[in-house]
């Protein structure tokens, strides 16, 4: 999280989410509860906690703040109340439903407000005359059929970015599913894939599917019926829609006459992995106590589509996950695409509890089949004897090293200082702050692993700060703040204050 806090002193080494057990209830913004921080402090300092938003990385996206242990009035939370009452969409699901039917059964003149986001009813024309529109030859049956590319995509990096999936991943992802006798489609964060779904039912290719949308984009209720799409936030599995729209989802779950589910997930690359996989375990729980089975372990079938970078942090929540070698491509993202103008190989990946064997990999596209690994793999991706795998993550052919054991990208160079394979130019020899736990200094663990972890006192015991008349909190008498240090000379100097 890219949280903007007041730092205090120059301990401070980041944040972490907390995940909360039991019945607690955490404050809400206007992107539904908020998630739980800490922050984190070299050795045995004492990290405070903070609510913050589930949805935004920067504060200037999403304002909310407030400490754990803070006592909030009654004044303070009705101001709160008023002011998610006043960034809620502007019209309900079922409004912007009942607004579509109208739209499409206008004899003459469709407009849609580009400024606004908006399908245009007659009488609202005048009031959006100065915006710029859409008319009616851009708003036929089959663009409205596409609304991710009649909508403006969401682009700020911090909060809710679209990146679209490109039709040749899309098809695939849909051809592959479809294969493998799915007939029911959870699309969580995948537009694209929910569009492409409906318009394969309407041509009538291939046997019926359905597909609902959760998407944290309401924009998307303008064009689906509330069977379709449900207003929902993936970070904290939050419905807008309340218990009507987690009815929705749970009628969709049930697997009726042989209709097999699988859910397909697209998050923001910038999101925490932890909330999410525990927003996905819920659903999975959802769907696990619809089926007939007795096997209480068995996950709902899924793919999450991610970076390969974060792997290992996938793996620790689900690991029944496989990575598979395809790379999935998106329109508008500068880099991930496919062609000369994006990068050659885009870094994100297919991670999913199928079997690796059974989603096959397009040869066209430069895939092939191992033998030993029995699953398909990248063309450059060989098969290492010494390792038994094809241990490729990137694309690019890796090299083994004797010493290391293993095998690691072609760019890297055994180092004898560190003892293992690293970039030539990296900082050389293990530096306090660079490896290791933060709590008690060993090299053999992390922070979040460290049994000394569980003996730190969980909250920050500061006394209250007075209180002027009227109850608002009196400013510190303190001299004027130095001006800030940057990012680079912070972490230069907590490491070398974890040094002495």
């Amino acid at each position: 999280m890219d949280l903007q806090l007041k730092e205090e002193d120059e301990h401070d080494l980041g944040i972490e989410v907390v995940v909360q057990d039991g019945d607690k209830q955490a404050p809400c913004c206007v992107h539904g509860p908020t998630l739980l921080f800490e922050k984190v402090c070299i050795g045995d300092k004492k990290g405070r906690r903070f609510y913050a938003c589930s949805a935004c990385r920067d504060r200037k996206e999403c304002a909310f703040f407030q400490w754990e242990d803070d006592k909030v009035s009654e004044a303070r939370l009705l101001a709160r109340e008023e002011d998610i009452r006043s960034k809620m969409p502007p019209f309900t699901h079922q409004e912007y439903c009942a607004r579509l039917r109208k739209f499409l059964a206008l004899p003459l003149g469709r407009r849609f407000c580009q400024d606004c986001q908006l399908l245009l009813l007659p009488g609202e024309w005048e009031s959006h005359a100065s915006h710029k529109m859409s008319h009616a030859e851009d708003l036929t049956e089959a663009r409205l059929s596409r609304p991710s590319l009649l909508l403006k995509p969401l682009e700020n990096k911090k909060s809710n970015a679209q990146f679209l999936f490109a039709d040749r991943s899309c098809h695939f992802l849909l051809d592959t599913i479809a294969q493998q006798g799915y007939r029911k489609v959870l699309c969580v964060g995948t537009p694209r894939l929910h569009e492409l779904i409906k318009l394969r039912n309407q041509e009538g290719k291939g046997d019926p599917m359905k597909s609902l949308l959760l998407d944290i984009d309401f924009r998307y209720g303008q064009f689906n019926s509330t069977e379709e799409f449900c207003h929902y936030n993936m970070f904290n599995h939050h419905f807008f829609g309340g218990e009507a729209a987690e009815k929705v989802l749970l009628s969709f779950l049930v697997e009726e006459d042989g209709e097999k589910v699988i859910m397909i997930t697209d998050p923001p690359f910038g999101g925490l992995t932890k909330p999410l996989a525990q927003s996905f375990s819920q659903i999975s729980d959802m769907w696990r106590k619809l089926q007939t089975f007795a096997d209480s372990d068995v996950e709902i079938p899924m793919v999450w589509v991610f970076p390969y970078f974060f792997e290992p942090r996938i793996l620790e929540c689900f690991p029944s996950f496989t990575m598979l070698d395809y790379q999935v491509d998106y329109d508008n993202h500068p880099l991930y695409k496919h062609g000369k103008t994006g990068r050659k190989q885009s870094p994100v990946r297919l991670f999913t509890n199928l079997r690796p064997q059974d989603v096959v990999l397009p040869k066209e596209e430069g895939y092939r089949f191992c033998k030993v690994c029995v699953r398909y793999v990248w063309s450059e991706n060989r098969h290492c004897n010494k390792c038994n795998l094809c241990p490729s993550k990137d694309g690019r052919q890796w090299k083994h090293c004797s010493e290391c054991q293993k095998c690691v990208k072609p760019s890297w160079r055994h180092c004898q200082s560190c003892g293992h394979c690293a970039l030539p130019e990296h900082p050389c020899g293990n530096s306090p702050g660079l490896e290791g736990c933060f709590i008690c200094g060993s090299l053999k663990h992390k922070r979040k692993n460290c049994p000394d972890k569980m003996k730190q006192t969980t909250r920050n015991n500061r006394p209250n700060r007075p209180k002027a008349q009227g109850g608002r909190n009196t400013p510190k008498q303190q001299a004027k703040k130095p001006k800030r240090k940057s990012g680079a000379q912070r972490r230069a100097n907590k490491l070398k204050m974890a040094a002495e």
